[in-house]
């Protein structure tokens, strides 16, 4: 019997209930701890700047390196699991990624953290796909939708979770902690993934290593999410920087994607993409996850900037959404080994794009209940059409191809996210600056409502002046009402338009 072979036959054969509870425990929180790390530092830098003696700006970094390396290193997961094992690489991963935690923790200087941070970035990358992969492959065929469903929570619930957690742990301990809590969870999700799967190990195969493909990927990837996460900082094209950023990484990208459909043995497997059914969820997590997490992004940076909420409640605020979605994420995993995931994605979209449309109604007076209340059903349509994507994205592949297929799905959702943070924030910027001129436009001394407003002012003992600030305070606060609310429309019409695009894909992996 040849290697490969018995290595096949110990992945397919049953868990026992009681392992198979573990390893989805262990599996569960590697996810849950390695996208929190996404977002769990947000709320910090400030801090974490002024700790290590670096300005805000120089601070953000901190996230950015952990970004870049990332998205660079998500989907070659595929190929380093051939060469290197999934239950083996994942276990790496996960005690390299404990350990990095911990020196980013005890960073003694901003640079060793920023070291540390693109350290955890690249070995974080694999995690991911790799979770998914093993969860899918120890479950029966006919549950591998619950397992999506599980694994999916861990994932929706972390990035809103991040920046609540942090923010308490910063205020109330200290910001190392934001790093040091990975210690444990790392080691027992290390240490019972190791134990339980070990005789399980996927086969493994001495691959070429496309050394062209993965600097092309590199250089090109790096550029573009450094653009992405400066780009609204640095006012876009304005800055030599971002468009020499934006050069590199067209061109860089544009030649990785000639590479890997022609090269034998690529180190991102594109010809996925002449899956349908693969395309197409991948194309709807892509465009889905970009409009839901400008809405992530949009309501708390207006909470804090315009409405004077503390960080703590804007992330409360921001975070109802994550309460229902990880309810009804292993309800909707459930659902998709039963009903046509078509349906279920339909449902999801249209009740987001309701949502979008209702959220567009919003004013300057809204209260935290309607906030909180408003945001809560946006984790039932989160889940009902991110899971379902995600066994839409599989369905039909063969056991070897899941790792390579959830690594470019999961580097697709990432790069969304970043397109979705920066492009929302510009657009939003620019909106409110037109509605700014528009409305200040209206506010000639001779227009009676602009007298009648001012003279209000004047009867409550403001001086001429302090009117006009207060005047201009009011249309600016506004300008970023309308230009929010114009964000939702804009996000309900694109939900309106994938749920046409569902439809091209096949109820089934033919």
């Amino acid at each position: 019997m040849s290697e490969s072979a018995g290595a096949a036959r110990a992945v397919d054969a049953p868990l026992p209930t009681g392992a198979l509870v573990m390893v989805t425990l262990s599996l569960a929180l590697a996810v849950f701890m390695n996208v929190l790390d996404v977002s769990i530092a947000n709320v910090s830098i400030p801090t974490i700047a002024g700790n290590l003696a670096v300005s805000s700006s120089q601070g953000t970094w901190v996230i950015t390196s952990f970004a870049v390396a990332n998205a660079i290193a998500v989907p070659v997961s595929g190929w380093l699991a051939k060469r290197v094992g999934e239950v083996k690489l994942f276990v790496i991963c996960t005690a390299l990624f404990t350990a990095t935690s911990l020196a980013c923790g005890m960073a003694p200087s901003f640079y060793f953290l920023l070291a540390m941070r693109a350290a955890q970035g690249l070995v974080a990358g694999p995690m991911i796909p790799l979770s998914q992969s093993l969860l899918l492959s120890n479950y029966p065929p006919e549950k591998r939708g619950f397992a999506n469903g599980i694994w999916g929570m861990t994932a929706v619930v972390g990035p809103v979770a991040g920046p609540i957690l942090g923010g308490w742990i910063t205020d109330n301990i200290s910001w190392s902690w934001i790093f040091y809590i990975n210690v444990p969870v790392g080691i027992f999700s290390a240490l019972v993934t190791w134990v339980v799967l070990r005789e399980r190990e996927t086969a493994t195969a001495r691959l070429p290593l496309d050394m062209i493909g993965l600097v092309l990927l590199t250089i090109g990837v790096g550029a573009l999410q450094i653009m992405l996460d400066k780009g609204n900082e640095d006012a876009w094209f304005q800055s030599t920087f971002i468009t020499t950023l934006a050069i590199v990484a067209v061109v860089f990208l544009s030649f990785w994607i000639v590479w890997e459909l022609t090269d034998d043995n690529p180190v991102v497997d594109l010809r996925l993409f002449a899956r349908r059914n693969f395309t197409v969820a991948t194309l709807g997590v892509t465009f889905g996850f970009m409009t839901y997490f400008a809405g992530v992004v949009l309501l708390p940076l207006w909470l804090q900037n315009v409405q004077g909420y503390t960080p703590t409640w804007a992330g409360i605020t921001t975070a109802s959404l994550g309460l229902l979605g990880a309810v009804f994420s292993p309800i909707v995993g459930r659902l998709t080994d039963k009903i046509d995931l078509r349906l279920i994605v339909t449902f999801g979209m249209l009740l987001f794009a309701l949502l979008s449309f209702v959220k567009a109604d919003a004013n300057t007076d809204i209260s935290f209940e309607r906030l909180f209340l408003t945001r809560l059903p946006w984790g039932i349509g989160l889940a009902c059409f991110f899971i379902p994507l995600i066994t839409l994205s599989l369905t039909g592949l063969p056991r070897d191809k899941i790792a390579s297929a959830s690594g470019l799905f999961n580097f697709m959702r990432l790069i969304a996210l970043a397109i979705g943070t920066s492009l929302s924030q510009t657009i939003w910027d620019w909106r409110e600056a037109f509605h700014d001129h528009v409305l200040s436009a209206h506010t000639a001394v001779a227009d009676p409502a602009t007298e009648h407003w001012l003279a209000q002012a004047r009867a409550a003992g403001l001086t001429q002046e302090q009117a006009y600030s207060a005047m201009a305070g009011v249309i600016k606060q506004q300008s970023f009402m309308i230009g929010l609310n114009e964000m939702y429309t804009l996000a309900g019409w694109v939900f309106l338009g994938l749920t046409v695009l569902i439809w091209f894909s096949r109820p089934y992996a033919k």
